[in-house]
């Protein structure tokens, strides 16, 4: 009998990919030899990590800190119900074992810190970054300069995506040369806040997946490019071809002042500081002649009263769900003429937004153009109202 260099059973299992032009036996054989590493198991990972393993990707490392949570689970498809509260790594490594029981699964159920991210990552072929924060994503660009690896980057929010491979081959760029300033911590919205189509991270997922397939195997054409998508938008996609490396950038380039020890690198500071919690400063008391607790209006609502009440959520979440006294009045809309309510100002005003930070900026703006009168907003938002007053009141 003839001697394989595949288990029988991969001939079986890989058949439909292996009689591809330029895959064949050969690129089935440098897929089981390849090992990657996805640095989160969340919207985008869990399609990358499904369809490297079911590619046969040899070994997969799986970095993420992350338990899972009821919230995860319209995009992030590895998880389930039963897992909610493990973490995300072993979850989505059990996924992948039972999608192909032959691959390697190394789980890393930690942050990646400018401490342990060469150690992690230098076991790996193929770095991919799945994450949605500012530091995390400089700290992989530098690490893969430092490791000479390939990056495949994604990212997604609303109905948008991007993917590009960064530090592709000997002229590719990195991260930092394309965004050598990293945007305020305040600017980088995340999908809690912004919103999210899972079907949009599973396509970048995706198309993750398929890049580094393509580098593993050798299809790949090695020309550096920015991929946009754009889910209402016909076509929905977009290349952009990408400059090569900067000389003077700090990371990859050759002129000027370069990195140096990763390992002392305060990747947070560089991006301005942490992104800010919103449900922490949204709860936030501080002046009681500005701010209500959820209880207090409840009470002033069961008086018999009749304050002003203001939502000034987006039209699409007060239609999700709203106190029945309230009216809608959009922030970016209230904040641009607040003079038009000095009228109703006569009368109690408070105003309501999801987590307690907007409510206060519209508060903000109608005491600044009224003299007399209490203008509040609610501690927490509708957040807390849901907490402290109304279990039945929907949380999103």
């Amino acid at each position: 009998m003839a001697a394989t260099q595949l288990p029988l059973s991969d001939y079986q299992r890989y058949g439909r990919q292996m009689i591809l032009d330029g895959i064949g036996l050969e690129g089935q054989l440098k897929l089981k030899a390849a090992s990657v590493v996805v640095v989160g198991a969340g919207g985008l990972g869990c399609p990358a990590l499904q369809y490297l393993a079911a590619a046969g990707v040899g070994k997969l490392g799986i970095v993420d800190h992350d338990v899972v949570e009821l919230s995860n689970l319209q995009r992030q498809i590895l998880h389930s119900d039963e897992r909610i509260g493990i973490p995300k790594a072993e979850s989505a490594a059990q996924s992948v074992k039972q999608i192909n029981p032959g691959c390697t699964v190394v789980t890393h159920i930690c942050a990646l810190t400018s401490q342990n991210a060469l150690d992690i990552l230098a076991d790996y072929d193929i770095i991919l970054d799945c994450t949605d924060n500012s530091p995390t994503r400089y700290l992989l660009s530098d690490s893969a300069v430092k490791l000479g690896k390939p990056l495949v980057s994604g990212a997604a929010q609303k109905f948008e995506g991007q993917l590009c491979i960064y530090n592709l081959g000997e002229n590719g760029p990195c991260y930092r040369c394309l965004f050598p300033k990293p945007p305020s911590p305040e600017m980088t919205g995340s999908c809690a806040e912004l919103g999210i189509l899972g079907a949009v991270t599973g396509i970048i997922g995706n198309l993750q997946a398929l890049e580094t397939i393509k580098l593993i195997t050798g299809l790949h054409d090695g020309k550096p490019t920015l991929l946009l998508f754009s889910a209402l938008s016909s076509p929905p996609f977009r290349t952009i071809k990408i400059r090569p490396r900067r000389p003077a950038c700090a990371a990859c380039g050759k002129e000027g002042e370069r990195i140096g020890n990763i390992a002392e690198t305060d990747y947070v500071a560089f991006c301005g500081g942490p992104r800010p919690d919103w449900l922490v400063l949204g709860s936030q008391e501080g002046n009681p002649d500005y701010r209500l607790k959820a209880k207090d209006l409840q009470q002033i609502l069961q008086s018999g009263e009749k304050p002003v009440l203001i939502d000034v959520r987006p039209p699409t979440e007060f239609g999700i769900c709203h106190l029945p006294q309230s009216r809608n009045v959009p922030l970016a809309e209230f904040v641009a003429n607040p003079q038009e309510f000095i009228s109703e100002a006569e009368h109690e005003t408070y105003f309501i937004c999801r987590l307690g930070n907007d409510s206060q900026i519209a508060a903000d703006a109608l005491r600044s153009v009224m003299k007399d009168g209490t203008v509040k907003d609610l501690v927490g938002g509708l957040r807390a109202w849901a907490v402290d007053v109304d279990p039945n009141f929907p949380i999103y």
